[in-house]
C-alpha cells in the first residue's frame, strides 16, 4: 500500500528530474502554482491531503513522463535524477540548427572539429557528453527555446527515454523513444502539435540519450 509520504516524494522527484520546484511543476501542468507546496499536503488539523488523479495525469503529460516511470519513483528508493555527482566541468555547446549540418558529428554522434562554444556544468558529465541548445517550439512543453540539453551518445537507450536523434537526411530532433526494433525506430513527439515519427533503422544516423536539461 502506498503511503502519503511516498506519493508526495514521487512528485518531488519528478519535479527534480526536470530541474523544477514543486510549484514550478504545478505551474507547468496548468495547476495552481501552490498546489504542491508542502503547506498544502496536510489540512489545518494535520490530516494528510492526497493529490488528485487528475493532477497526477496533468504533471505526467506536462513532463512527458510515463505511468511506469512515475510508479518507479513511488516504489523507491528514489533514482538518481540529476546530473552525476562529479566535479564541475565544461562540454561543447551546439544549437540544433548547427547539429543538423553535415560535418559536425562522426558516425557515432560525437561532435568533431574545433572552436565549439563551451557551457559550464554544475557537475561533470560522462566522457563524450555534449550540450545542445533548444531552438524553436517543437519540444514544448517539456523543453523551451534556450534550454540546454546534455546528451550522451553511446549510452544505453531504453523505451521511454528522452533522446536526441539525427537522421541520415540531416534532421535533428528531441523525442521520446517509443519503440525500437531491428527494422524501425518509433519516436513520440514531446509537443502534441508535432507528429510522432517512425524511421527505418537505415534512416537513423545516431541516437543519443538526454541525461538532463538546464532550464
Amino acid at each position: 500500500m502506498l503511503s502519503h509520504d511516498q506519493v508526495w516524494a514521487a512528485i518531488d522527484a519528478l519535479a527534480e528530474r526536470y530541474s523544477l520546484s514543486a510549484s514550478g511543476l504545478a505551474k507547468r501542468a496548468g495547476l495552481d502554482s501552490t498546489a504542491f507546496n508542502k503547506s498544502k499536503r496536510r489540512s489545518a488539523d494535520g490530516r494528510p491531503r492526497w493529490p488528485s488523479t487528475e493532477s497526477l495525469a496533468k504533471i505526467m503529460e506536462a513532463t512527458g513522463s510515463s505511468l511506469d516511470e512515475f510508479m518507479a519513483m513511488l516504489r523507491g528508493p528514489r533514482p538518481v535524477l540529476g546530473p552525476p555527482a562529479f566535479a564541475p566541468s565544461s562540454v561543447p555547446l551546439l544549437g540544433f540548427a548547427q547539429a543538423g549540418n553535415g560535418g559536425f558529428f562522426d558516425d557515432a554522434g560525437f561532435p568533431v572539429g574545433q572552436g565549439w562554444d563551451l557551457v559550464d556544468l554544475p557537475a561533470a558529465a560522462p566522457e563524450g557528453a555534449y550540450a545542445l541548445q533548444v531552438q524553436g517550439d517543437s519540444m514544448l512543453p517539456l523543453y523551451r527555446a534556450g534550454d540546454v540539453l546534455i546528451v550522451q551518445p553511446g549510452a544505453t537507450v531504453r523505451r521511454g527515454d528522452r533522446v536526441v536523434v539525427k537522421t541520415t537526411g540531416g534532421e535533428v530532433m528531441a523525442k521520446v523513444l517509443a519503440r525500437r526494433t531491428a527494422r524501425e525506430v518509433e519516436l513520440h513527439s514531446l509537443n502534441p502539435d508535432h507528429p510522432d515519427r517512425i524511421f527505418a533503422v537505415s534512416e537513423v544516423e545516431w541516437v543519443a540519450r538526454i541525461l538532463w536539461a538546464s532550464q
